[in-house]
């Protein structure tokens, strides 16, 4: 699987132009806003002129009446200016950052498990939160500072060239040297700004799995331990964000000094003509006045680029995993699938994660309504087999078959609608029981719920609830012991109703008393379903129709229980193991005081 392909670089900037083009009605607005904040910049130092040459030099008692008015508007209208652009900017940047949010975690749920074990959750938190909020920085200043400071500069610009032209060609000379060295810096900015979100991007993943597996950094004392970890990456994190610090601080100097330079040359070059009386003094301050106001947002658009280098930045790192592409895909003509029970054949399959094979020709048969149960040791295969059958992966050699139509010839929806699946690890959310049951199916009434509960054996320690069917379980489950995790999981399960069920240890983490309601609750699930049963409790798998042991990824033996311990192979060193460990453990607890 392609996950992080190079698209083109001109594609990204497509699309993030597109996301801002949605907006076009209130990017209109928000360009009225702009032009009447340059407007009213331009006006105020056009202002300078008429208030010196008319009212300070000819003493001008009329026009000091009138023009104070004119400063009060103008201030009012780049006030107002500056409020609605301000709303309709960040309005925009919100709105594409929700748009790219969801893009970034539609595309995740549709990719495949080996792109999950090959990333880290905390990094794609990071990716949603972090980097899609640097992203939004960049849109709403970037957007804002082009039509803002670009039209100030354009109205100034044309200002001080019909005062004075000679004096703005040399104010105008300096800009091209201010840029040369704050394009450098972009560049810097850029490398920099990308060291800081893979930092920050790790810091969340390490986050999350000390939250996670906070008991056992409790349990093995491991806390200081833990601590200086953390310690070590925010000191990472400082040392990057200091370099970006004085990366970025350097442009604003850069610009100040270059203004410096040309404000330095106009009083030069206009202190002589005012003296020559070539030009007036309200001329020459209302000029200096424009041309200092036309440097601030000079200034500003050199900062800009700053946020830009950040913004793209982040989006290098969101459009990766956008355009990530899944090899796991729904046929050009999908074979309708129908509903009912199944017969699943493994034909030759073939299975590896990378250049060491995991299954080697394996050949199977489970028809409808049997329960097949994969015995071995751990690293045999097991998993893999049945993870197959649902295309979390899809076999790399060979062909899986569900009623003689190969499973790459449905639809991936139509194909896990017919497939229920109970695990080792109980996975739940942090939503009410009532939720997390429906999960299976939400188009479920209360009294389907309640059933599932019943066969489940939950419905009788969920009663014991404060708000019964009603009440948060906490995060994965938290405030449920293994046993009743595990039958909320079955319930789920029950309600969805599949004829084909996947049973991955499901009984392996509980204490025999658990173990003895869970497998009740199996028993009913199990009921009319083709069924794959993974267990390493041989007991547990002695009434299966049929028995496969698999080793090193192949099938070694396969039948009912009697018959492969008749076989004395295999099957009977794990029965023979297993019973000599288990008397072993009951001698043990015999043992006196």
């Amino acid at each position: 699987m392609r996950l992080f392909p190079k698209f083109a670089f001109q594609d990204r900037h497509r699309h993030i132009i597109a996301l801002i083009k949605e907006n076009t009605s209130r990017l209109i607005f928000a360009g009225i806003c702009s032009l009447m904040i340059s407007g009213a910049t331009t006006t105020m130092g056009y202002l300078l002129k008429p208030v010196i040459d008319k009212i300070f030099v000819n003493k001008d008692a009329q026009g000091l009446m009138i023009l104070p008015l004119f400063i009060i508007a103008a201030f009012l209208i780049k006030g107002l200016g500056t409020y609605g652009q301000e709303y309709f900017m960040n309005y925009v940047g919100e709105n594409i950052i929700r748009r790219l949010r969801d893009q970034l975690y539609d595309r995740i749920q549709d990719l495949p498990l080996a792109f999950f074990q090959k990333e880290r959750t905390g990094v794609l938190m990071s990716r949603i939160t972090n980097d899609v909020n640097i992203l939004k920085s960049m849109v709403s200043s970037a957007v804002t500072g082009a039509l803002r400071d670009g039209s100030s500069i354009i109205g100034l610009a044309v200002v001080v060239l019909y005062q004075n032209w000679r004096m703005a060609i040399i104010a105008f000379i300096v800009f091209p040297l201010a840029f040369l060295p704050v394009i450098e810096l972009g560049r810097r900015v850029r490398r920099v700004s990308t060291g800081c979100q893979q930092a920050m991007a790790e810091l969340n993943a390490f986050l999350h799995e000390t939250f996670a597996g906070n008991k056992i950094v409790k349990a093995f004392g491991m806390e200081q331990h833990e601590k200086k970890r953390f310690f070590t990456q925010t000191q990472s994190i400082l040392k990057l964000e200091i370099k970006g610090v004085i990366v970025r601080s350097l442009s604003n100097p850069i610009m100040e000094f270059f203004a410096g330079l040309g404000i330095a040359f106009v009083i030069w070059y206009g202190g002589w003509e005012v003296i020559k009386g070539k030009t007036t003094p309200g001329t020459f301050i209302s000029f200096l006045a424009c041309v200092i106001l036309l440097y601030d947002p000079i200034r500003r658009l050199s900062q800009l680029n700053n946020s830009i280098q950040q913004g793209l930045a982040a989006a290098d790192r969101v459009y990766d995993v956008i355009e990530a592409r899944s090899d796991i895909h729904d046929p050009p003509n999908p074979h309708p699938m129908r509903s009912g029970s199944h017969t699943v054949r493994f034909e030759d399959v073939e299975f590896s994660y990378g250049e060491k094979p995991v299954l080697n020709g394996v050949n199977l048969t489970v028809h409808d309504g049997q329960i097949l149960a994969l015995v071995g040791m751990s690293g045999g295969g097991k998993t893999t087999l049945v993870n197959l059958i649902p295309r979390f992966f899809d076999v790399t050699g060979g062909r899986i078959l569900i009623d003689e139509t190969d499973i790459r010839d449905f639809k991936i929806a139509d194909l896990r609608r017919e497939i229920a699946i109970v695990t080792q690890d109980p996975i739940l959310f942090n939503e009410t029981v009532r939720d997390n049951i429906a999960y299976g199916n939400l188009n479920a009434d209360d009294a389907d719920i309640i059933a599932a509960a019943q066969a489940a054996y939950a419905h009788d320690f969920i009663l014991r609830f404060p708000k019964g069917y009603d009440t948060v379980i906490g995060e994965l489950g938290g405030r449920l012991s293994g046993g009743e995790k595990q039958r909320l999981c079955i319930a789920r399960a029950l309600l969805k109703n599949a004829p084909i069920l996947i049973l991955d240890e499901a009984t392996s983490s509980l204490d025999t008393e658990a173990e003895a309601l869970v497998q009740k609750a199996l028993e009913n699930l199990m009921r009319g379903r083709t069924t794959f049963v993974i267990a390493h409790r041989l007991s547990t798998v002695a009434k299966a129709d049929h028995i496969v042991v698999v080793v090193g990824g192949r099938i070694v033996e396969q039948g009912t229980h009697d018959s492969l311990l008749a076989l004395k192979g295999e099957y009977a060193k794990l029965h023979e193991m297993q019973f000599a460990a288990h008397n072993g453990r009951a001698e043990t607890a015999e043992i006196p005081n």
